[in-house]
């Protein structure tokens, strides 16, 4: 025998003698992957806080400066749609210099905006820093950031992580909503907007010093693969990589019916009951504190249902998923006028919770959808899905404002958006699966 072959005996005689010892236990060691995933949720709640502001401010930039909801729900709107537009752009520059660099970045810029507010003396410096500046950030820190994060990192469990990473943004929601309104009703705006900037700077440091573009930076597989994945070269022209990929999706049916449908996702959720909820309580003599404690308790249950969500998309149809999630979410909508009063109550309660659950447990099986169909380039394709989120948000931001001013109540949108959501299970059902052949399928 030689003394290679000595020395791998005694080797494997030894780990045969410690397994056999009394209390031995062989070590069990965490992938870096979920590592990743954890600084990533860190990361988006820290980004989170921004978008807990916009539902707050209306009725406090309305009694100072005396311009209309339809004005702040525009700048509101600028803001929705940059961050869509921005996120297909953000996961192609992700592509070419590598996600920590993008995110630190983005996060910066979302400080930036949100600082220069508290100067602001007319509505053109709300639309430009809160609309243009923290527009931009927040799309780069949009969803597209967590499918990038899970489609390098993990090969398994993807549903369950997308999941999570997109209850990480209604974690940041339950976290500054309170405090914001409280900061709000205590102080003043202002002091908000200088938190919410304090917080996005707050976690550049982590994103630097823990984030890690690729498994092989640190000569790991991805979690759940068999094989090293070596990191990709970095993709030249973005710019022009993100277009080419919207128009080839954009000779598919699947992407015009996720599109579609998440516009409409948009549209019901920061759109509608994330802007005007706390305006529309508001309106019906309940406070600005409990209203948007509501939208907390919200944030609360969106976790439960997001995460549930990512669980159910690794084991069920994302399509019928969605249809069911759209389905219900039109009926709660329905329902909303005749809850809302001065006080909070069981049945609002019960709508809250509700709706929490359904928040944006819509998110996993699109990505699902998005990965199944169009492959390497899914994180943009669901890039420009998100945009077409954002575009559905920005508009019922901006129409909701225009609403509540021509007619002095919410309740035609509340029935609208009901109906909407009603059309976007019909459409969620008629995706077609992906064939055998590997091209994206057709309208059924």
């Amino acid at each position: 025998m030689t003394t290679t072959e000595t020395s791998d005996a005694a080797g494997t005689a030894d780990s045969a003698s410690d397994l056999r010892k009394p209390g031995r236990a062989p070590r069990l060691r965490i992938h870096r992957a979920w590592f990743v995933a954890a600084v990533a949720f860190v990361t988006i709640i820290g980004a989170a806080a921004f978008r807990s502001l916009p539902g707050l401010l209306i009725d406090p930039l309305h009694q100072e400066f005396d311009w209309s909801r339809g004005t702040i729900g525009a700048a509101v709107s600028i803001n929705l749609a940059l961050y869509g537009l921005t996120a297909p752009f953000a996961a192609a520059l992700m592509d070419r210099f590598g996600i920590r660099r993008v995110v630190a970045v983005a996060l910066a810029v979302i400080a930036l905006g949100s600082g220069l507010t508290v100067w602001m003396t007319a509505a053109w410096q709300l639309m430009l820093c809160w609309g243009l500046l923290v527009g931009l950030g927040s799309g780069s820190m949009a969803l597209a950031f967590a499918a990038t994060v899970t489609n390098r990192w993990f090969t398994e469990r993807r549903g369950l992580v997308t999941g999570i990473l997109t209850a990480a943004s209604a974690s940041g929601q339950l976290i500054f909503l309170p405090l914001l309104s409280w900061i709000i009703e205590t102080y003043d705006w202002r002091p908000a907007a200088v938190t919410v900037s304090l917080a996005a700077l707050t976690v550049v440091p982590f994103v630097w010093l823990l984030l890690r573009d690729h498994p092989a930076d640190v000569g790991l597989k991805p979690y759940g693969a068999r094989e090293f994945v070596p990191k990709p070269a970095p993709v030249q022209g973005a710019a022009r990589r993100t277009v080419k990929v919207l128009l080839s999706a954009m000779r598919t049916g699947p992407f015009w019916l996720l599109a579609g449908t998440f516009a409409i996702c948009g549209a019901s959720t920061n759109g509608l009951i994330q802007t005007h909820f706390v305006p529309a309580a508001h309106d019906h003599g309940m406070p600005i504190t409990a209203a948007a404690s509501l939208l907390a308790v919200i944030g609360v249950f969106d976790v439960v249902g997001t995460i549930a969500s990512g669980w159910f998309t690794d084991r069920y149809e994302p399509r019928r998923l969605l249809a069911v999630y759209y389905a219900l979410r039109g009926v709660s909508l329905l329902f909303l006028p005749m809850l809302l009063a001065p006080s909070i109550h069981p049945p609002m309660i019960f709508f809250i919770v509700f709706y929490g659950l359904d928040w944006v447990a819509t998110v996993p099986p699109t990505i699902a959808l998005c990965r199944e169909h169009y492959g390497d380039d899914s994180a943009i394709v669901f890039g420009w899905v998100l945009a077409s989120h954002q575009v559905g948000a920005a508009l019922v931001a901006f129409l909701g404002g225009m609403a509540r001013d021509v007619f002095g109540s919410y309740d035609v949108v509340w029935y609208a958006s009901g109906a909407l959501c009603a059309a976007a299970a019909l459409m969620a059902l008629v995706i077609r699966r992906r064939g055998p052949a590997g091209v994206a399928g057709a309208l059924t």
